[in-house]
């Protein structure tokens, strides 16, 4: 099949380039969709819209995003200009729009940005209204029901979210005598070792990454049953949960690769695509990368994924790193940004996206955990579900202003890596991330 280009998917138009990429033309949709009123929202006279959004891991992501819009523009007669920057550039880039007044009509940023810059963005709750009725309700963020998490709910939609589990070569981890990675943390931690013994160490990213810096972080403390907040919002990392979650991790660390105090979010799929290391997290795009190139191919077919270790939780600690779109008030075309975000998340374009990233993406609204990706590969299906995950930034506590300020600011991930490094004691780590959050708290 030919490889379909940027300017190919343009041209195509959306249905001939999903077609081209992902084959779902020839299936029949299993998608429900209830008989709703859509919103008629009166497009502006001129409207052109531009769009911020990050960088896709996975090829189609992009190829069948631009066809959609070239379809809205072809459909509505509004340009509309997609920009995809990197994943530790979009947050900054967010900051400058929301600072300034000026930029991009539209950003789909992470997971708590809407919260950071909620004074700057319109109201969008005909839309996530229209679209959680049509389409099966919003699958929750976390099912503390906090009046911020449903007051922002309906402020914007969710775009999708993407989980990070385990990935690992089977043959290794055989080889030293595991079918697969314990829950426990004695048995993480006998796993590794025994693969750096094996010189197949594992490596986690403990770098100011979006996806997986913040992710192993929050795995580590999760897992011990620490968290940043507790359930009434009070700054909580300061506990003997974190302490002896820091305290497991000096134990753990010089079982890794060398240099993942510097890895961002495309270091680990390096290494585990070289063949250096054995066992990351990581979201199904490398996963996807290695079985769709005949060089690697023989990896992708060695390699399963697993939920994260549960560790003293009662459930795998795995949070999905959710996309929001976000509508800012110095847009001049409000409506027409609307439209779009509604015609995008529809069935006749959000279907095929979602196909067309092979599992990368998973669903915010519940009809589409129907889509006809979820019942392909195997592999994928652990990754059906990422957004029923009762882990969010800012666990345990309402999500707001303050939590993604922490989050942004990699405070967590920065307190690992002081420890890992010999940089700072556990306590001493505990006493600075508690110090810097709070900061965040009093504003």
């Amino acid at each position: 099949m030919k490889d379909i280009t940027r300017r190919d998917a343009l041209a195509l138009g959306a249905s001939a380039a999903t077609l081209a990429v992902t084959g779902a033309g020839a299936q029949t949709s299993q998608i429900k969709a209830a008989d709703v009123p859509a919103p008629n929202f009166a497009i502006e006279k001129g409207a052109a819209l531009k769009m911020l959004r990050p960088v896709r891991f996975v090829k189609a992501d992009e190829d069948v995003f631009r066809a959609n819009a070239a379809k809205f523009t072809e459909k509505s007669g509004v340009e509309v200009k997609v920009d995809f920057v990197g994943w530790e550039d979009i947050n900054q880039q967010t900051a400058v729009t929301s600072n300034s007044g000026a930029g991009p009509d539209i950003i789909i940023g992470f997971s708590d940005a809407p919260h950071i810059y909620v004074d700057k963005l319109i109201e969008l709750t005909e839309v996530a209204d229209y679209l959680g009725k049509r389409y099966g309700g919003w699958q929750p963020l976390a099912p503390n029901g906090s009046p911020i998490q449903a007051s922002l709910l309906w402020r914007l939609p969710y775009f999708n979210a993407s989980g990070g589990p385990l990935i690992y070569r089977k043959s290794v981890l055989q080889s030293i005598g595991y079918d697969k990675v314990p829950d426990d943390h004695a048995g993480v931690l006998d796993v590794c070792r025994k693969l750096q013994k094996a010189g197949k160490p594992a490596g986690f990213a403990l770098g100011n990454a979006v996806g997986d810096g913040n992710g192993f972080a929050s795995w580590i403390l999760w897992s011990h049953n620490a968290s940043l907040l507790d359930e009434e919002g009070n700054v909580n990392i300061n506990s003997k949960e974190t302490v002896a979650a820091l305290k497991y991790l000096k134990e753990l660390y010089p079982t890794f690769i060398a240099g993942t105090p510097s890895w961002n979010d495309v270091s680990n799929n390096r290494a585990y695509s070289s063949q250096e290391i054995a066992l990351t997290a990581n979201g199904v795009s490398l996963y996807f990368s290695l079985k769709n190139d005949p060089a690697t191919a023989a990896i992708a077919e060695d390699s399963e994924h697993q939920l994260l270790p549960k560790g003293v939780a009662s459930q795998s600690p795995m949070a999905g790193l959710t996309l929001n779109a976000m509508v800012f008030k110095h847009s001049p075309y409000p409506n027409a940004a609307k439209a779009f975000l509604q015609f995008m998340l529809e069935r006749e374009q959000y279907e095929p996206w979602l196909n067309a990233n092979s599992g990368y993406w998973s669903q915010p609204l519940a009809a589409y955990a129907e889509a006809a990706v979820w019942s392909g590969d195997p592999k994928v299906k652990i990754f059906k579900d990422v957004m029923k995950s009762p882990y969010y930034n800012g666990y345990k506590g309402p999500i707001s202003t303050a939590t993604g300020a922490v989050n942004a600011d990699y405070v967590l991930v920065q307190m690992c890596a002081s420890v890992a490094t010999d940089a700072a004691t556990p306590e001493a780590a505990a006493a600075e991330a508690e110090r810097r959050a709070k900061r965040y708290f009093r504003r």
